[in-house]
């Protein structure tokens, strides 16, 4: 599914860090080495369909790298 983040990512969580990231092989080998972190937040997207809705994403990210690897696990609203 495609979409665009609208606004804010808020109530960011921190899920897993270091070995506790189950694919940090592949997040080194495709974005580069870092500390990766698995995160959590409530954003407002809008989807392909054109339709906006709060959801709930999980992410990557790594100081010097940046948040990659977006994906809506549920529906806020």
């Amino acid at each position: 599914m495609t979409f665009a983040i609208v606004g804010e990512i808020e109530q960011i969580e921190t899920i897993a860090v270091g070995r506790g990231v189950k694919i940090r092989a592949l997040l080194n080998k495709t974005h580069g080495r870092g500390r990766w972190r698995k995160r959590k937040g409530i954003a407002r997207v809008r989807l392909a369909s054109g339709r906006i809705r709060r959801v709930e994403l999980h992410w990557y990210e790594a100081h010097g790298i940046g948040r990659r690897d977006f994906k809506i696990k549920a529906y806020a609203d």
